[in-house]
């Protein structure tokens, strides 16, 4: 196999790929404030969080003080609900799902302490 045929290939997995976004919380274990967030790529979300934890580098301005403070160690990454792309959605329309489950999550999670 030649070397295009093979980044063709590459590319067409890529797009058939299964999608899945979703909403998350990055919470701070020691006081048990919380950041919501969604993303339409659960899987990138969580990795980022990872090599923020493993490099030292705070993953949100918003929990940059407690993050430097208190250690990466102290902040776990929990999926709350996963949705996959359909197939005849557009991103936008995903992305719109998406920011709908947050404001619902948001809602459902009213009583807790963000950042």
């Amino acid at each position: 196999m030649t070397e295009n045929n093979r980044k063709k290939e590459l590319r067409a997995q890529y797009g058939e790929r299964e999608v899945v976004g979703g909403v998350y919380i990055i919470k701070n274990t020691l006081n048990n404030k919380l950041l919501l967030d969604s993303a339409a790529d659960l899987q990138g979300s969580k990795n980022r969080f990872e090599f923020a934890q493993k490099t030292g580098s705070c993953v949100n301005v918003k929990l940059q003080r407690d993050w430097t403070k208190q250690g990466s160690s102290q902040f776990v990454f929990e999926v709350l609900e996963e949705i996959k792309k359909g197939e005849t959605q557009t991103q936008k329309e995903f992305g719109a799902d998406i920011n709908l489950l947050k404001e619902i999550w948001r809602e459902k999670m009213s009583n807790e302490s963000f950042y």
